[in-house]
């Protein structure tokens, strides 16, 4: 929705054997998962951790950057990063993505699988929710079944496509059958797809659910004071059924432009934030306020093409564009050295529950990263698009954003094309992955895509026949049933073995231009600590771990 991670376009967006009968458990679903591998350095100055120092108190309240005012925190469409920044403290899903992004239990306490096309989630009992409700099946029921709902047109429905139906099989206990085996819908089970919300309060709430009032949800926080335009204000819940929050408030302050989020970590008006614009990661290191802290973001930023009726629409195009780029020199300007170069649309670390030998042939033979401009020309010239204009939108989000836009502009310059700048505010971004019509006119745009789940298949379903994210419209069958065969395998290493095709041959059509690879980034300025520095921030309850740190 992915993402799925999600600036230029944030976004969005397991496991069972197939023979297997009784109980497969929690177990297994993280053994599909696991840490991501690879992590370490990802440039000479940047190690990466899974979190930081844990908090040693309470405090009674901390402030927040965001980029960008969510339009809604209904779990539905939460699909950004300002969204799931605040909303994975407040609404809870049947399981939980843990900052090391493996599995573990969240609002069911098992999950089974007694045949290939059967998975049973058996409910915490006792929890509650901020309206004060119990949890049961039907809200279970309720809220997956508002993911399928057309009438919601949520960013997850796709996720639930091999779902026949959600059932009621006991007052704490839900039976989901699939139309056939599907090894991602559980690991998704741990995002905002899997979100259980107040039935009753969601239809209290009717068509302003997620705009005011409560999100009738069971997080370690409840919904506050929404200043619209300014800040959100998280409350905690002390009916919660888990460890309770450290700090008793949460203030997210809306702060679009990235020299202002940054000067308010500096002068301490907000106490500390993630997506850190790049171009501030020195001043914030150096500043001896606190903490600048990387982790694993499973995120790859790319140029996604979205109009392939015009001249992206050939190949050799595209392969020119790609084979233009300086993606060394963004790097090094846009990430602030904070990434590393890539062929790849996935990350390394995306493939962890893959062997070596898998992950070997996933990132064999893909496209050179190195710049060849004379070639460049030479493609643009023989598909005859020589002359010929593309539109690339852009944002001030952060200069990981509008360099990139102005690199994909340096490029096409050099070999021919025109390229015009679209520039759209970051508060409108978002539309981008929702509405056709912020679409229409722009050819392509940065997107840093963070995956959802471990695994490679979140990224490259993307480029299935209809698929959410394939804006392009891009329609290949053989691709669409190696998507449809990977899903179907529950096995790890058999699954990416599939995925390394899909991979390769996006990768060879070029549906996006992979850039490079970037690692999470979240400052913490001396008096707090204990937040997650992985992706997991997404979906994990990260800010009831923030505290104090003296």
């Amino acid at each position: 929705m992915t993402p799925p991670q999600p600036l230029g376009s944030r976004r969005p967006r397991g496991r069972i054997a197939a023979t297997a009968v009784a109980l497969t458990s929690l177990a297994a679903l993280a053994a599909c998962s696991g840490p991501p591998k690879g992590a370490g350095d990802t440039g000479a100055e940047v190690k990466l951790s899974a979190t930081t120092p844990k908090a040693r108190g309470e405090i009674d309240s901390f402030t927040w950057a965001v980029y960008a005012e969510p339009p809604t925190l209904d779990y539905t469409v939460a699909f950004d990063y300002p969204q799931n920044t605040i909303l994975s403290n407040v609404c809870e899903s049947l399981m939980r993505w843990t900052p090391g992004l493996t599995l573990e239990p969240g609002l069911a306490r098992k999950a089974s699988n007694p045949d290939p096309t059967t998975w049973v989630y058996d409910l915490r009992p006792g929890v509650r929710f901020h309206d004060g409700k119990v949890m049961t099946a039907d809200d279970v029921v309720h809220s997956l079944g508002r993911q399928r709902d057309p009438d919601n047109a949520a960013a997850w429905a796709q996720n639930f496509q091999n779902v026949a139906s959600i059932g009621k099989a006991g007052p704490l206990q839900v039976t989901v059958k699939l139309k056939k085996p599907d090894s991602q819908f559980p690991q998704y089970m741990a995002t905002a797809a899997g979100v259980v919300a107040s039935k009753s309060g969601v239809e209290a709430a009717g068509k302003d659910y997620g705009t005011s009032g409560g999100l009738a949800c069971t997080g370690p926080f409840e919904l506050g004071t929404w200043s619209k335009g300014q800040s959100i204000e998280l409350e905690r819940f002390d009916g919660y059924w888990g460890t309770k929050a450290k700090a008793k408030k949460a203030v997210f302050r809306v702060l679009t432009d990235p020299s202002a989020r940054t000067n308010a970590m500096l002068s301490g008006d907000v106490d500390g934030g993630y997506l850190i614009p790049t171009e501030s990661y020195g001043r914030l290191r150096d500043s001896g306020l606190g903490t600048l802290y990387f982790g694993e973001g499973l995120s790859t930023v790319n140029v996604n093409i979205t109009d392939m009726k015009g001249p992206l629409g050939d190949l050799r195009v595209r392969q020119a564009l790609s084979l233009a780029l300086d993606r060394s020199g963004f790097v090094k300007a846009g990430l602030g050295g904070a990434g590393t170069v890539t062929n790849s649309l996935t990350t390394r670390a995306a493939w962890a529950g893959a062997s070596e030998q898998t992950r070997q042939a996933a990132f064999a033979a893909l496209p050179p990263t190195t710049q060849d401009i004379e070639k460049a020309k030479a493609l643009v010239k023989e598909a005859g698009a020589t002359g010929k204009t593309l539109t690339v939108a852009t944002s001030s989000i952060g200069q990981d954003v509008s360099l990139l836009a102005t690199a994909v502009q340096a490029a096409g310059t050099q070999i021919g094309l025109k390229i015009s700048l679209k520039v759209i505010a970051p508060n409108a971004f978002t539309a981008l992955f929702t509405d056709p019509e912020a679409r229409k006119g722009i050819d392509m745009f940065p997107l840093t895509y963070y995956d959802s789940i471990t695994d490679p298949l979140d990224l490259l379903t993307n480029f299935k026949t209809g698929a959410y994210m394939n804006f392009s419209g891009y329609s290949d069958k053989r691709y669409d049933a190696l998507v449809d065969q990977a899903t179907a395998v529950y096995e790890p290493d058999q699954r990416m073995k599939i995925e390394a095709e899909l991979q390769k041959h996006a990768a060879e059509q070029l549906l996006w231009i992979p850039v490079a690879e970037w690692p999470t980034a979240v400052f913490l300025n001396k008096k707090i600590t204990g937040a997650p520095t992985t992706i997991a921030y997404m979906y994990y309850p990260w800010a009831a771990d923030v505290g104090a740190a003296e």
